[in-house]
């Protein structure tokens, strides 16, 4: 049986079912999956929070990791197998994106998003997180719109090409293990030809 409603499709993007399965049910899972999302595989930053929520006593509660003890949040990061590539520096931001989770938001990450009135509305709360700069930002929308069923009008335009249907662009379009081969082969794509620009 599904948990309480606030996800569409079953997620696809963590490598263990319970890392997929803790995506599905919790929202600040899912954001604190997103915020990790650089410099390490996709697989990898969505399966750490479920990492993290083992490390952490069996909750993840953004309550709890704002007043974590900081030395010993990053010692959580630090411990083998490491959730980031850069523990030190991922630990801060994932306390400080807490820290505004209950300062703005009452510790509820799902708040972010509810109420919002436009699509534009939508990519503006989530680019005032940290660690979200305005192309994570939009691609996290096209994910909340795409499988998390957040679809304020104009959702798919504030979003950009991440909120075109089919566009194999970004996560917000990982269903299944063909979808993620087919995102993953358009990244490598335009870094080759980035690099390419960048040597012309």
């Amino acid at each position: 049986m599904r948990p309480p409603a606030w996800w569409d499709v079953p997620m696809h993007l963590a490598t263990t079912d319970a890392a997929n399965a803790l995506l599905e049910k919790d929202p600040l899972a899912l954001l604190v999956g997103m915020l990790l999302d650089q410099q390490i595989p996709m697989e990898k930053a969505f399966t750490s929070p479920e990492v993290l929520r083992e490390r952490i006593g069996g909750t993840l509660d953004a309550r709890v990791i704002a007043g974590y003890d900081p030395e010993a949040f990053e010692t959580l990061f630090r411990t083998p197998p490491a959730l980031h590539r850069f523990p030190a520096a991922m630990a801060k931001r994932v306390q400080a994106l807490a820290q505004l989770l209950v300062e703005r938001y009452d510790g509820r990450a799902e708040a972010v998003w509810e109420g919002v009135a436009s699509g534009d509305e939508l990519v503006a709360r989530i680019g005032t997180l940290p660690g979200f700069g305005e192309q994570k930002a939009r691609i996290f929308a096209a994910l909340l719109g795409k499988q998390v069923g957040v679809r304020p009008p104009g959702w798919r335009e504030a979003a950009g090409h991440y909120g075109d249907e089919g566009s194999l662009r970004s996560i917000a379009d990982v269903v299944d293990d063909g979808s993620r081969k087919a995102v993953r082969a358009w990244k490598q794509e335009q870094k080759a030809k980035a690099k390419a620009a960048a040597q012309a």
